[in-house]
């Protein structure tokens, strides 16, 4: 699989994470393609992870090259130092005003691999704006995170009330297809079972930005959007006009 290399040195490589690729080793079946493996088959040894995006996740995503490198990140990291964007097409439309979450996140004791809000868990803030709607279903929003919980920005944008428009686990629906939208006006092929036009999460780590671990300097990067998530919202943007 090809990386998307957006910057490299002796201490760092940022890159444009394809969706449905691992950022870390899987912890039970080890030769699952991922980030790390990936990253070190191409520059060496050591690849060392400094945070990660989820499976069907992709955008900017930094590893560290040195051990002293990896703590300076991580440490930024921690101390949230570092600005993270993210882009996400939504269900629903929130208001023109910037909307704050924050709300503790925990396991959900109920459903297996899920996250849920609750009291018992840890601090988690997010901050998300819409940036464009699409009709009376559907919105892009731009999302920020101050901390790294697990599933933190599609549980904190469901419990807001605008899940994901594709999240099989916190939203309504595995797949999105293109006759949701078109209706009647779709034109189906006989003998033909319609493709989705996004088969997974459409959520985007769209920037980064963070101090480099040994000059200081501030660094900034931008991912460009993927063609599931820019074919879904040109598809949106046609039925709007």
């Amino acid at each position: 699989m090809k990386l998307e290399i957006l910057y490299q040195d002796d201490h760092l490589i940022v890159i444009n994470k394809p969706a449905n690729l691992l950022s870390v080793p899987d912890r039970y079946i080890a030769d699952i393609p991922n980030v790390v493996h990936l990253l070190g088959a191409k520059f060496g040894d050591p690849i060392i992870a400094v945070h990660r995006l989820d499976k069907p996740t992709s955008g900017c995503l930094v590893v560290a090259r040195t051990p002293e490198a990896h703590k300076e990140l991580n440490r930024q990291f921690q101390d949230r130092e570092v600005d993270k964007v993210y882009h996400a097409i939504v269900e629903g439309q929130p208001g023109d005003e910037e909307v704050e979450i924050d709300e503790p996140i925990a396991t959900n004791p109920g459903k297996m691999g899920q996250m849920m809000v609750s009291n018992r868990g840890k601090h988690a803030f997010t901050i998300f704006k819409k940036m464009e709607e699409f009709g009376h279903q559907f919105s892009l929003v731009g999302v920020q995170i101050f901390t790294g919980r697990t599933h933190q920005i599609r549980v904190h944008l469901a419990y807001a009330g605008f899940p994901l428009m594709v999240d099989p686990f916190y939203g309504k629906r595995e797949a999105f297809l293109l006759s949701e939208i078109k209706g009647r006006r779709y034109n189906y092929k006989k003998d033909r079972e319609e493709r989705p036009l996004l088969s997974r999460v459409p959520l985007h780590a769209s920037r980064l930005a963070f101090n480099h671990p040994e000059t200081g300097e501030r660094l900034t990067f931008e991912a460009e959007m993927p063609k599931d998530m820019r074919a879904t919202l040109n598809q949106l943007r046609k039925l709007g006009k």
